[in-house]
């Protein structure tokens, strides 16, 4: 009896230690995973959270704008871990799982806390946004096969800890030229992606320039059937449909990027010169140009017609973007005598206010007086700039020597050009906004946006490589306080990211400045 007895404990203990074992996991440093923007502050409690096939995502019922980040996260993690990860609605917080919820008025609407323990991962957003930036954290915290669209091995491990976060900027975008080289729908959503996973939250259209016209105006509808048919070098252009517009503006949206359009006036503005005679003071319409300079061109600014054909381009393209914003470029304008170009900015801007939006114009815009509201983009003269803000605008902050995306990296980038100088991936990334210039501080500022023409791109392939990765590090510049950012620390942290950006098929530029992880 004795001996069974014994037998009996010992059997018990055994299991016991069995199951003691299986729940033991991983212990991971969150402090120590490489994490691009840089949050503000990172807490480890060194373990780990295990994704696997019985992991539900519960979203907050009360909030039902969540149900469309869950799906996004399911419809993410899916492929990759093979596991159905359903998505449910929650009136309280689980005890096991992923749960996606709001917090109180007290946080701010892209702020977010991400807080990890071995049985439960609760993302709480300031509003749906932060939620969302939330989950593009959680992406870089699990394996970068995580990106994959085949199923891949696991483990899913998270390390567990608490990361608080906020950007420091509202305006975090991104520019895409589509008007020298014109880029299809499915392009653009792909950008939209790519732009979503470092937590930038704009994207400005470039529609329209003297190579081409890109957005079709029903009002006006040789804009594109004529101004959009070609691009540079004389290749077949393109132009989006208004329900195509439409679909790309509602996709930003779901990832919480608002879209800017951009008609660029009163110059770069030859393909609509080609498409409407009635545009040009000599009433005589130009040829379609497919070169690269700039500065020929010029609406005729004393014609009646000039202003019914912006507001008409205006109205259609503003019912069409719910965003704030619509940029009326304004930039090497230089045929255009400053004492007529004074009086057009002006009336563009009355134009804009009249269909509900803010204006952003390049840094030119500044000589003329400027509506309430109105964003000056700094992208080639700091007296501009500091014009502007001298007028009570709000500046958005593009230097081209930092940000255009389309300088060449050195003299060896077969891609791009180099009027601006070169830019390496240290130099897009070692600069603060709000010491650039002198008299435009941080309350000055708006936010970041990263242009790229397309001159020398006409694909996909192209664009990646002259976005990637300085973007990454404009990123963080946009969303990390300026205290946490340093070269020597953001190099290995980008070089780091360097498996998740392959299984991500982005062609990126390796430069040698970085210690690049096979």
């Amino acid at each position: 009896m004795r001996t069974s007895l014994i037998i009996f404990i010992i059997t018990i203990v055994g299991w016991s230690a069995m199951l003691g074992s299986c729940r033991q996991r991983t212990q991971k440093d969150l402090t120590k995973e490489s994490i691009i923007p840089k949050p503000v502050s990172v807490e480890a409690t060194n373990s780990s959270f295990v994704l696997d096939e019985g992991t539900k995502i519960y979203f907050d019922a009360n909030t039902k704008a969540l149900k469309q980040v869950a799906e996004q996260m399911a419809s993410k993690f899916r492929p990759s871990t093979g596991f159905e990860l359903q998505v449910v609605p929650a009136s309280e917080a689980p005890s096991e799982g992923i749960y996606l919820t709001t917090g109180s008025g007290s946080m701010d609407r892209e702020e977010y806390n991400l807080t990890i323990t071995e049985d439960v991962v609760t993302i709480k957003g300031g509003a749906p946004a932060g939620v969302f930036y939330g989950f593009q954290t959680l992406r870089q915290l699990l394996p970068s096969n995580i990106e994959a669209d085949t199923k891949q091995p696991g483990p899913w491990e998270i390390a567990t800890g608490t990361i608080t976060d906020k950007p420091e900027y509202a305006y975090r975008g991104a520019m895409l030229d589509v008007a020298r080289h014109f880029f299809g729908v499915d392009d653009v959503k792909q950008f939209i992606d790519y732009l979503a996973i470092f937590k930038l939250n704009h994207l400005h259209l470039h529609l329209s320039d003297d190579q081409g016209w890109r957005i079709e105006i029903k009002s006006w509808p040789k804009l594109t059937e004529h101004g959009g048919s070609l691009e540079v070098g004389g290749t077949e252009g393109g132009f989006y449909t208004q329900e195509q517009f439409k679909d790309i503006v509602r996709y930003a949206a779901e990832r919480f990027i608002t879209i800017v359009p951009e008609i660029d006036m009163p110059g770069h503005t030859n393909a609509a010169l080609a498409s409407y005679a009635e545009l040009n003071c000599d009433n005589k319409a130009r040829d379609l140009y497919t070169g690269t300079k700039v500065g020929f061109s010029t609406l005729c600014t004393d014609k009646d017609v000039v202003y019914q054909f912006i507001d008409d381009v205006v109205r259609e393209i503003t019912a069409m973007t719910p965003g704030p914003y619509f940029h009326i470029g304004g930039d090497e304008s230089h045929v255009t005598p400053m004492e007529d170009y004074i009086p057009f900015i002006e009336k563009a801007q009355k134009i804009v206010i009249k269909h509900g939006k803010k204006v952003i114009g390049w840094d030119e815009i500044a000589h003329a007086s400027l509506e309430d509201g109105t964003i000056v983009q700094y992208w080639a003269k700091a007296e501009n700039a500091l014009r502007g803000v001298q007028k009570g605008a709000k500046v958005l902050i593009s230097p081209a020597t930092k940000t255009y995306l389309d300088m060449q990296y050195d003299k060896s980038t077969p891609l791009g050009l180099h009027w601006a100088g070169y830019t390496e991936v240290d130099s897009a990334y070692i600069w603060d906004p709000a010491t650039l210039v002198e008299g435009i501080g941080k309350e000055d500022i708006t936010g970041i946006e990263s242009p790229l023409w397309t001159e020398t791109i006409t694909n996909m392939d192209e664009l990646e490589y002259m976005v990637f990765p300085r973007l990454i590090g404009h990123a963080e510049i946009g969303w990390s306080l300026p205290a946490h950012r340093n070269w020597d620390d953001y190099k290995v942290r980008l070089g780091n990211l360097a498996p998740r950006l392959k299984v991500l098929d982005i062609n990126y530029y390796p430069s040698k400045k970085v210690p690049w992880v096979e």
